[in-house]
């Protein structure tokens, strides 16, 4: 969502939905002498046949200058850690932009597959 033009509103909307219902997802931050570096969303998917929970990591942000310094890979590890401890955890997934081959290549060195899956989706514009 870097390039996205995103309102304030909307945004202010969604993240204060989150934390109202937890059973939707959270945030885990990571900071440094009470700097904000990065942070990420967890929310969560219903897998029927699996009869499991797949944590989705979403949101993903890094600032500019901590870039490729461990950050993402500190709070990844940590909603790891979170997810193997949840009896119904059954995965972590998430989607990335096809032409950042950075992250990609960050989370393939995390030990994450790309699926054979294809994302499709319908927006409604409300």
């Amino acid at each position: 969502s870097e390039s996205r033009r995103l309102t304030f509103e909307t945004v202010h909307a969604g993240v204060m939905a989150l934390l109202d219902t937890p059973t939707r997802g959270f945030y885990l931050v990571a900071e440094r002498d009470q700097v904000v570096l990065g942070c990420l969303l967890v929310t969560f998917e219903w897998s029927d046949w699996r009869s499991g929970r797949f944590w989705w990591i979403q949101s993903v942000y890094v600032q500019p200058d901590w870039r490729r310094q461990g950050v993402y890979r500190s709070l990844h590890a940590f909603a790891r850690s979170l997810a193997l401890e949840d009896p119904q955890g059954c995965g972590l997934r998430l989607y990335v932009e096809r032409e950042n081959t950075i992250a990609q290549q960050t989370y393939l060195d995390l030990g994450m597959v790309e699926t054979h899956y294809r994302l499709f989706e319908e927006e409604f514009s409300r």
